[in-house]
């Protein structure tokens, strides 16, 4: 026959169950934190791994451009490059541009350097 369990029995099985419990909310949360580091550190290291490819990238090209345009300077022209098997370069070297001067707002009346600077840039 079962014998009766006293109240302070009962409730130590009890508190035994439910620190198992916590015990596994606990491994849970803390196996998810892991992962939620995991992916952080390694975007960051992806992140991080692209820059450094494409500056490689970057660097090769500007090479490239530099060495086609000596090319270039010696006396070889794109076409005869170009059959040779040298294309132009993907990408060419950027040049600054001048910014076009913006038109004066409407409520601001037109100077006489403004409309003179609006002629010599159209057309």
């Amino acid at each position: 026959m079962a014998t009766q369990l006293t109240p302070e029995e009962a409730i130590e099985r009890a508190r035994r169950l439910q620190d198992d419990r916590l015990t596994a909310v606990r491994t849970v949360a803390e196996a998810r934190q892991a992962l939620t580091d995991v992916r952080d550190e390694t975007a960051r290291e992806l992140a991080d791994l692209q820059a450094r490819i494409a500056e490689r990238i970057a660097t090769a090209e500007r090479a490239d451009v530099r060495a086609y345009a000596a090319a270039l300077s010696a006396g070889w022209s794109a076409d005869e490059l170009r059959k040779i098997g040298f294309s132009e370069p993907d990408k060419k070297a950027r040049t600054r541009r001048r910014s076009t001067r913006k038109p004066a707002s409407s409520s601001a009346p037109a100077t006489a350097d403004d409309s003179q600077s609006e002629t010599s840039t159209e057309g």
